[in-house]
């Protein structure tokens, strides 16, 4: 069959860009592979360098061998310059408002002269292993502070509300001349403690008008608490805010007196009107005066830093554990004997730990 002749004439069309431009990423892989030497870091933190602080955190934060050693060297240099600040820590329900309080709370110390740091904790995804890490974006105006630096960070697994070097970040903060450090958890769960062993004051955000407001909030959460803040008391809610208030009120007569000999406080503000949040801020003067005055401030911190040395002890342990030849051998061989069940969990772990205990 002859083929149809026609008077249109397709042309070679110009080949697509690559979406991605590669030398564009090969030079930001070799920036972003390059550690700069301790000192380039400490002398950044110690001058207030935000951009310099936010790269010394990603490196104490790394899991790779070869950043530990830096790291080490960063902390151990910025530890005599830590310590001069009010660490408070931040947790509540979903939907309280965290990051609007924090923002308008945030405000209000840096308009009274105070450099806030803020460590955002965002959760990790179980699958991805990823976090959005959009607290800069929830907080547009207090990122974009002198007087503020906020550090969103991946919880990573970590259980307690933290992220895996949440303690270490407030180290470096504190040597760079932040003197209010703000944790914000990932939110009221099943375990807190991690959190409350990191911080001087520990506040929880609730939610009036959303049913039963202490059902499904542990009693260990309420327990760890210095104050608790009924938040988004405005509008239509604020009969409910009082309410709930109310309930908090009687809930905390339950509990015996925390060791600090600080009687936990309620109060409500509306951070979207910046109602109420000087009160939570004069709430914290408060318990920092007291503590310091009978002389826990200073005995709990030095108890968190015995804690924080049997985690590290615990962390060391564990990654020499795994990065030793004879469990990496050992390792893949009961992973499969499991699978196939020929021998139980219990069982494997024992053989493993003697395998790595006969070297």
């Amino acid at each position: 069959m002859a083929k149809k002749k026609t008077a249109l004439k397709v042309k070679k069309g110009v080949e697509p860009p690559p979406s991605v431009n590669a030398e564009a990423v090969k030079r930001f892989q070799t920036r972003k592979a390059k550690v700069m030497p301790p000192q380039y870091y400490v002398e950044g933190i110690l001058k207030s360098d935000r951009t310099i602080l936010a790269k010394a955190i990603t490196l104490i934060e790394s899991t790779l061998p070869r950043h530990r050693k830096a790291a080490s060297e960063i902390l151990e240099r910025c530890l005599p310059h830590s310590g001069n600040s009010v660490r408070i820590g931040i947790t509540g329900v979903p939907g309280a408002g965290k990051s609007t309080f924090i923002e308008a709370f945030g405000k209000h110390l840096t308009g009274l002269g105070h450099k806030v740091a803020i460590l955002a904790i965002d959760p990790s995804s179980g699958r991805s292993k990823g976090s959005i890490l959009g607290d800069k974006t929830r907080m547009e105006t207090l990122s974009a502070d002198p007087m503020a630096f906020i550090r969103p960070s991946a919880s990573a697994g970590s259980l307690g509300g933290v992220a895996r070097k949440t303690y270490e970040s407030i180290i470096l903060c504190e040597a760079a001349g932040y003197d209010v450090v703000i944790v914000e958890t990932v939110g009221v769960g099943q375990s807190e403690t991690e959190a409350r062993s990191m911080v001087d004051f520990f506040l929880l955000l609730m939610l009036a008008g959303a049913g039963d407001e202490l059902q499904g909030i542990k009693r260990g959460i309420i327990e760890m608490s210095d104050a608790i803040i009924v938040n988004k008391a405005d509008g239509n809610n604020i009969e409910a805010a009082n309410r709930a208030l109310a309930q908090y009120k009687n809930a905390l007569h339950l509990f015996s007196p925390p060791p600090s000999g600080w009687t936990p406080l309620t109060g409500k503000c509306s951070a979207l009107n910046n109602e109420g949040i000087d009160a939570v801020w004069e709430m914290i003067e408060a318990y920092v005066k007291l503590t310091k005055e009978n002389g826990y401030f200073v005995e709990n911190r030095k108890e968190q830093q015995i804690k924080r040395f049997h985690n590290n002890l615990a962390d060391n342990l564990v990654n020499k554990f795994y990065e030793d030849e004879e469990v990496k051998r050992l390792l893949p061989e009961l992973e499969e004997k499991i699978k196939n069940k020929k021998i139980d969990v219990y069982s494997a772990a024992e053989n493993l730990i003697r395998g790595y205990l006969r070297k």
